[in-house]
């Protein structure tokens, strides 16, 4: 029979359809609205460049969304164990909406950057504490039998995220895509407040806030780097010399006083754990390959082939279908089995095939769906896995902390493949351009774009490989 027992310390009793539907209505919202922020913008970038500014300084707006979001993950988590997940969750939905509010009326580029980072400290709190409340309320077993649907949502806001962009775009402005958060943050907001408050323990140590500002710092320094080196100014120049300086001085002083915290913004406790950190590792290539796409697959065909708004978000639809069928395939398997840790090798492996050959084929519109829809079928086995496998190992009172560390990887891993695989593409995109137009892009930069992002690809197959053999040195566990 294998090991049955429930380190949770639930009860091993089956949840209710309605009782399901209850929680399920209540924590969708926020899981939607913060995966579908990371990804909203794909299609409307050329837009927002044409109207704020030049197209290079667009990644930001997802980057610093990302970075925010992943500096104030494992606070959120620890705010949610000590003072209780439902009020934490509100919370964070209000500042949320301050940000979408900000982003909705900003005049400039900077302003909208800096709008999206406020959005962002809000959004950290919102798939979080969603996952953890699933964590609290629903025993394992359960959990893994309705976990899909929770991917699902996940998936269907991430990849669907550019679709509705595009359509937005499309017939009306950009700065509606905030604006109309705030009546989903208000329906939120009201189902939460029909779930019990819970009391949280506070026993709990609060996360270090200097070390969620080093590592902002840290990664902020880097991404800058990464992204800025060769264009704004020359690799060997003072500039390039003191932001490569600064970032590792950075990581070295992060690492460093973590260690000797007794309350560390990581957490330090559960990374300790090998199977954790393999677990973490596997995320972070999961999520660096996925963002990397949705964000810049929209961009190849409209910049690359001349595509609307629409059309290059309806190229999505492939990959999110994929995702969905892979995410449900995993619920199903575990469920029954009760067995997940072999899953996401196989997934991940089959992600990495497509992807070679999204490098190597010719990048036609047909090519694009079929192997979107393959490696979203890859994709699909990882996140549904990442939250059973962590919630396990972690324990009942450890919830927050599991969330955390499986948001952090995953945010941690978006701004790595969003930033760095577009210091790649743009360094290809001709200098002095204020204001892009997709359909009017010169042939030869087009076709140097495109050549670009498909080389790309290739580099995105490694780190989907790498993550799959991440993936196969986690602890093999029974639910």
């Amino acid at each position: 029979m294998g090991v049955t027992s429930d380190p949770t310390g639930l009860p091993e009793q089956p949840v209710s359809v309605a009782r399901f539907l209850q929680i399920f209505s209540a924590v969708m919202l926020p899981m939607f609205l913060a995966a579908a922020d990371q990804t909203l913008l794909a299609t409307a970038t050329p837009s927002i460049a044409q109207d704020l500014g030049g197209l290079r300084d667009t990644t930001w707006i997802s980057v610093g969304y990302l970075i925010a979001m992943t500096a104030t993950v494992p606070l959120y988590g620890r705010l949610g164990d000590r003072y209780g997940r439902r009020d934490t969750l509100l919370a964070a939905l209000g500042v949320f909406s301050l940000g979408s509010i900000a982003c909705g009326l900003a005049t400039s580029l900077g302003m909208l950057v800096a709008a999206r980072v406020l959005q962002g400290l809000g959004g950290g709190g919102l798939m979080v504490m969603a996952q953890s409340l699933i964590g609290e309320l629903v025993p394992p077993r359960e959990r893994a039998r309705f976990q899909a649907y929770f991917a699902t949502n996940f998936t269907l806001a991430n990849v669907g995220g550019p679709l509705i962009g595009g359509l937005v775009v499309h017939h009306a402005s950009w700065r509606w895509l905030f604006l109309i958060n705030l009546p989903l943050c208000a329906i939120a907001g009201w189902r939460l407040l029909r779930l019990p408050r819970g009391s949280g323990n506070r026993q709990v140590m609060l996360a270090d806030p200097l070390g969620a500002l080093a590592f902002a710092a840290a990664v902020s320094a880097s991404l800058a780097w990464t992204s800025f080196v060769g264009y704004r100014f020359a690799w060997t120049s003072s500039a390039s010399l003191i932001l490569a300086v600064g970032s590792v001085l950075l990581w070295v002083a992060l690492i460093y006083r973590e260690l000797r915290q007794p309350n560390p913004f990581l957490p330090i406790e559960l990374l300790r754990e090998r199977s954790m950190r393999y677990l973490s590792l596997t995320v972070v290539s999961f999520a660096a390959c996925l963002f990397a796409l949705i964000f810049f697959l929209p961009i190849l065909m409209q910049m690359g082939h001349g595509a609307d708004a629409r059309r290059a978000g309806a190229l999505l639809l492939p990959m999110t279908l994929g995702i969905v069928t892979g995410s449900t395939l995993t619920g199903r398997i575990v469920a029954r089995t009760g067995r997940p840790t072999v899953v996401p090798i196989v997934g991940l492996s089959i992600s990495c095939a497509a992807l070679i050959l999204m490098c190597l084929l010719p990048p036609s519109s047909e090519t694009i769906a079929a192997l979107g829809a393959l490696c979203g079928f890859g994709f699909g086995s990882v996140m549904p896995i990442a939250q059973i496998v962590s919630q396990t190992l972690a324990g009942r009172d450890r919830l927050g902390a599991a969330a955390s560390i499986v948001s952090l990887s995953r945010y941690t891993g978006a701004a790595l493949g969003t930033a760095i695989f577009g210091a790649v593409v743009f360094a290809w995109v001709p200098d002095g351009t204020a204001s892009i137009d997709p359909h009017k892009l010169a042939p030869e930069a087009a076709a140097s774009l495109s050549r670009a992002i498909r080389i790309g690809f290739g580099a995105l197959a490694a780190v989907a490989a790498a993550g799959a053999w991440c993936a196969s040195r986690v602890q093999r566990i029974r639910l």
